[in-house]
């Protein structure tokens, strides 16, 4: 379907709407304006006869009836220019058509006339009047004259229409460039940022929608950038996390290439070599998961389980593992029976990665605190509390953006490279819940996730509740 310019046609439309106008007010008004000049000539006519008869009985009492008709002549010149032809009568005088016998009749016996009827060219307007005894006037008119009268009401209406019809268009054309000039240039912007720019802004000129668009789309470009920054951040920070293991894979591999490792520390070169790559295993399966999760095309399997086994064979796991990193790890898993109905896998994803990340940032004897149970009817949480710096109230709001928190503070303490709390927050959402970030009672950062006890049909249909339970404030 070919789509027509705006700016050429709303002009058209108001142009077509108002001539549309103007016929539908021509059509409405030609009756009205006609029965309005008929009424009007009569009403005309009637006192014209009116006052023709006054003139006639001050001059009739002194004229003989001879007299009376050159006064009939008289009044045809004075009256002709209204198209109105005169008759002084007297008894059974002889009318022309469209007058009668009964109209000399009437006007000559006292009476009067006031008629509207057809005759030779069209109707006709009858007026008559009596005189004195035995003589009376007839006034006879044309309803052509009244087609006159409103023939030139009805110029005078089509030439205001006209003049509306008019503005109308100018106006539609002001109005079109007025409308047309920002969408053009939000267009523009638009185009601009499918481009690649994100330093274009719209000036909001225009009516108020007109405006609250160019408002949206300089807040989509300003989050268009913000966003593509924090990508570019996160994808610093995985370069980097990447780099890591692979510059210590590599510089083992080229010493035992090159035979300058002893033959008694072999082993234990194949053991760093072994730590980092599985170290790089679990950063690449992160980011995996974590671009699955963004294109939600994840599996989630949700089965009947105890909540109470699935924390306690975790919390036995992490307990070695701290042990190992040097780090007191304090067990809070509530091993009271708890049936739940959800993904296991992921629910234990979400507590490896809370434990992970907390280790990653913990230094030796610090403590974490793993915490897995109920939290509210309906509703579970895992929690991972530390005694570390904590976060600030800007900290958590963007913890769990991928790369954020490491690029804030590289250099200045022990930070992870953000990849698993975002995949804590995304996995936490495909299960219907909601991942938070907040100060524990230890003094460092607490995370958490709460979940429904049963996962809904459409995952994160329900809402969460906010600030429940213990040892973390959102």
């Amino acid at each position: 379907m070919s789509r027509g310019s705006l700016a050429r046609r709303l002009p058209l439309a108001m142009a077509a709407v108002a001539a549309v106008a103007v016929l539908i007010a021509a059509l409405v008004a030609w009756p009205l304006l006609t029965r309005a000049a008929e009424s009007s000539a009569r009403a005309t006519l009637s006192r014209t006869a009116d006052l023709t008869t006054e003139l006639v009985e001050r001059t009739y009492a002194d004229l003989p009836f001879a007299g009376g008709r050159r006064l009939s002549e008289r009044l045809a010149a004075l009256l002709a220019p209204q198209q109105v032809t005169a008759y002084l009568v007297g008894p059974a005088a002889a009318v022309p058509a469209p007058l009668t016998e009964a109209d000399v009749a009437a006007v000559t016996t006292g009476g009067t006339v006031s008629d509207r009827r057809a005759g030779a060219g069209g109707p006709w307007f009858v007026e008559g009047r009596t005189v004195a005894d035995g003589v009376g006037v007839l006034l006879v008119q044309p309803s052509s004259a009244a087609r006159e009268l409103s023939g030139i009401a009805l110029a005078r209406l089509l030439l205001a229409l006209a003049l509306g019809l008019t503005v109308a268009a100018v106006v539609g054309v002001l109005l079109a460039r007025r409308i047309t000039r920002p969408l053009g240039q939000a267009a523009g912007a638009a185009t601009a940022m499918a481009a690649g720019d994100r330093d274009v802004r719209v000036d909001p000129d225009g009516p108020q929608e007109v405006a609250d668009l160019a408002v949206a789309l300089n807040g989509l470009a300003a989050a268009l950038a913000e966003s593509e920054g924090r990508q570019r951040e996160f994808f610093l920070t995985v370069s980097h996390e990447l780099r890591t293991p692979l510059t210590s894979i590599k510089g083992y591999a080229e010493a035992l290439a090159d035979g300058v490792v002893p033959a008694d520390a072999i082993p234990a070169a194949a053991g760093t070599v072994r730590a980092e790559a599985d170290h790089l295993d679990r950063l690449v399966a992160d980011l995996l998961d974590l671009a699955r999760l963004g294109a939600v095309d994840v599996a989630v399997a949700p089965v009947d389980l105890d909540l109470a086994a699935l924390g306690a064979e975790a919390a036995s796991a992490w307990a070695a593992r701290s042990g190992r990193a040097g780090v007191r790890f304090v067990d809070e898993v509530d091993r009271t029976p708890l049936g739940v109905r959800t993904d296991p896998v992921r629910v234990r994803q979400i507590v490896d990665n809370l434990m992970e990340n907390a280790l990653r940032v913990s230094g030796d004897g610090a403590v974490v605190v793993l915490r897995i149970g109920s939290l509210a009817p309906g509703w579970f949480q895992v929690e991972v509390r530390d005694d570390g710096p904590g976060l600030s109230e800007d900290d958590r709001r963007v913890a769990f953006e991928p790369g954020v928190l490491h690029a804030r503070y590289r250099g200045v303490r022990k930070v992870g490279s953000g990849v698993g709390l975002a995949l804590v927050a995304r996995l936490a959402e495909r299960l219907g819940g909601r991942a938070e970030a907040g100060i524990a009672p230890e003094g460092g950062a607490s995370f958490r996730a709460v979940l429904p006890t049963t996962l809904p049909s459409a995952h994160g249909a329900v809402l969460a509740p906010q600030g429940a339970g213990t040892g973390s404030r959102s």
